[in-house]
């Protein structure tokens, strides 16, 4: 019989609804029942694209015995981290402080019933024991005994748990001159640890760099051949080049298990490809290489194809799973490769892909990697590079073709906010450096799938699944879809999205903010209060909602002239400063505003009128902010003051908050921008 996961929206806690453990989803009744009959909450947090989740409920949740162990000791609560992220984000601090090291999925937690506070902590848990950890029906009775028994000391370490998180972040805002320092310092640690032969990070596991790349490409406009182009150029090649890369189907995997980018961890996800895509088409553009375009381009096609949701907005991942093995769906045999390839496909795939090597995939199949570039290939088959390419896309075509008829990777098909935001901004920015009017597209429609369901009565929620709409949005939901909207208005222009990007702005202030100390809470003022209420600097796999969140209100407070929201953008800046001299190369999303607060980039103001053709033209290619807004809409702000002459269009370029006289021809805006300054040859 189906336990309580059944009738939720999240595809991963009903993954779980036929476990004989008698789950509760997080919720006042679960924790009113461990009150009441004074027992421990067992915590599970994971994913629905999460392996090592999958091996411990097959190996413990779905376990009769185990189960019922479970159920007699604990009050069992399963948490989706996506839906649920103030949770995890909590609970994998305190995973830390109990046992020295980071946490992961699954996240296995043992509370206090009345304070929720953690007393012992862990990932996964193998049923028997193995590779140092004890069987996980020995660890339930072993921590049952403890809390059982030591009262005292229960109480004692719940206290200190209590202060730990109270205090942990809380350090006093910098009160100094902002500096570049910490941007300088993030280089040289991010150039330090950086793998010469491989791209990335020195070692294994291998995740994408997003963040860094990001920030290394704004800091190499003014320098292509420097240090940050280099690194940002190696490690997007040896990225897509490689393993990490579906090289069939397009987009990326979450991360690699070996050092040189060659066999993922095969689940994919909609916040990875998301980031990813607007660092291959900048680069393409910036660095001159228009293989990342190709690449761009590709991860584009898979987003819209298997992450398109049928009524728009994408959907969260793709199972490393299918058929109970992890990466079935995407290695290979080498027979039946060749069994749907000609002679000549399977010259040139063979060589490209390794496939006329050993196997590289558990020594017993091949995970596709691009081992040798279409040119060498055609040199040794002494055919033209045109044929080579021509044979490879024939293959690639079979191959996918064939791979389809596969039983597909569990798909969760929740639409988050913030997901989606970052989707809908790296889509917006990926179109325009590409000139990709379809793309912007499939940004579009996302946006108004997050307008019709995840925007209700000027409040904004976390999350679409199921034909329902939960959870207030968190900070991440804010920021993300503020930054969304400004991307998508500097591709085009819509009044409802400029007056949303406002709403959202004010709702960062007014619900978010730390009104003391500067920075902003991942939860809202309103929201439920749990042992710790994070404010985070730091980059995970998502960057940190401050950072965004920072960048995005100098942006909109420059354009409007609104000391508001440029005050509380400073005021994150020094509440994260602590952190930033700390580890500044773990806080690239927030280096990124502090490159902007120290030296904006220029923006120009376009009040178009008719065909504004030329004066786009006139833009294009240069390193400026746009705004094409139509010349007779009424605006706040220091727009109010740019008004065109009747039937005229006219042009006002800005640095921060001050504006040059208006340009009144798209002939003088090409002059303009090409003039030298501080900032490069935009003038900015």
């Amino acid at each position: 019989m189906p336990n309580r996961l059944a009738v939720e929206t999240s595809p991963y806690l009903r993954q779980h609804a036929d476990n004989p453990v008698d789950w509760w989803p997080w919720c006042d009744e679960a924790l009113e029942t461990a009150r009441r009959e004074r027992k421990p909450i067992l915590l599970s947090i994971g994913y629905a694209a999460c392996h090592w989740c999958h091996v411990m409920a097959h190996e413990s949740f779905e376990d009769a015995t185990t189960a019922a162990a479970m159920n007699a000791l604990f009050v069992n609560i399963k948490v989706d981290r996506e839906e649920r992220p103030d949770i995890d984000k909590v609970y994998q601090l305190a995973h830390q402080a109990l046992t020295g090291r980071g946490g992961g999925w699954p996240l296995t937690m043992f509370l206090t019933a009345e304070e929720r506070l953690p007393f012992h902590a862990g990932t996964y848990f193998p049923k028997a024991p193995r590779h140092g950890l004890p069987a996980f029906i020995q660890l339930l009775h072993a921590v049952r005994r403890w809390h059982d028994e030591h009262p005292r000391e229960l109480r004692e370490h719940g206290d200190a748990m209590a202060r730990f998180l109270a205090d942990h972040g809380r350090a006093p805002p910098h009160a100094g001159e902002l500096d570049d320092a910490p941007i300088q310092a993030a280089l040289a640690r991010i150039a330090e640890a950086y793998d010469d032969d491989n791209g990335g990070h020195v070692g294994a596991p291998k995740f994408p760099p997003a963040n860094e790349v990001a920030l290394l490409l704004v800091l190499a406009r003014d320098d292509a051949g420097g240090t940050a182009a280099a690194i940002a150029r190696g490690t997007l090649a040896a990225m897509a080049g490689r393993g990490l890369a579906d090289h069939l189907g397009g987009g990326f995997f979450r991360y690699c298990v070996d050092e040189r980018w060659e066999i993922p961890h095969f689940e994919k996800m909609l916040y990875d490809n998301a980031q990813l895509l607007p660092c291959y088409a900048r680069a393409a553009v910036q660095l001159d290489e228009p293989t990342f375009a190709d690449t761009a381009r590709a991860c584009a096609r898979w987003l819209a194809r298997e992450l398109q949701a049928p009524g728009g907005g994408f959907m969260s991942s793709h199972d490393a799973d299918s058929e109970g093995e992890e990466g079935r769906y995407y290695v290979w045999q080498r027979d039946e490769a060749r069994a749907v390839l000609d002679d000549g496909a399977w010259a040139v795939a063979s060589r490209r892909y390794g496939l006329d090597g050993p196997p590289n995939f558990e020594g017993r199949a091949w995970h596709l990697v691009g081992r040798r570039a279409a040119a060498g290939i055609a040199a040794e088959l002494g055919i033209d590079a045109a044929e080579a390419r021509r044979r490879l896309a024939r293959a690639d075509a079979a191959l996918l073709a064939l791979r389809a008829r596969r039983v597909r990777p569990g798909l969760d098909d929740k639409v988050l906010t913030a997901w989606n935001a970052l989707a809908i901004a790296g889509a917006a920015r990926a179109a325009g450096d590409l000139a990709d009017a379809p793309l912007l597209a499939e940004a579009e429609r996302a946006l108004e799938v997050l307008h019709a369901e995840l925007w209700r009565d000027g409040r904004l929620f976390a999350c679409h699944a199921g034909g329902r709409t939960r959870f207030d949005a968190y900070l991440d939901d804010h920021a993300f879809l503020l930054d969304a909207l400004l991307a998508m208005l500097r591709a085009r222009w819509k009044r409802r999205d400029f007056d949303w990007a406002i709403a959202l702005a004010d709702a960062l202030l007014e619900r978010f903010e730390d009104r003391a100390h500067g920075g902003f809470f991942f939860t809202a003022h309103d929201a439920e209060p749990l042992p710790q209420r994070p404010k985070p600097f730091l980059d995970e796999s998502l960057p940190a909602g401050n950072g965004v969140a920072a960048r995005a209100l100098l942006a909109l407070g420059r354009l409007l002239g609104e000391p508001r929201w440029l005050d509380a953008a400073e005021r994150t800046l020094r509440a994260a400063w602590p952190t930033l001299v700390e580890i500044p190369h773990a806080c690239c999303a927030t280096l990124l505003a502090l490159d902007e607060y120290l030296a904006p980039r220029a923006h120009l103001v376009v009040r178009e009128h008719g065909d504004a053709r030329a004066w786009r033209d006139a833009v294009r290619g240069a390193d400026v902010e746009a705004w094409f807004i139509p010349a007779g809409e009424a605006l706040p702000g220091t727009l109010a003051a740019m008004r065109a002459p009747a039937g005229t269009t006219t042009a006002w370029l800005c640095r921060a908050l001050a504006c040059e006289a208006p340009i009144t021809s798209p002939e003088r805006l090409a002059e303009r921008l090409a003039l030298p300054g501080p900032r490069g040859a935009s003038g900015d």
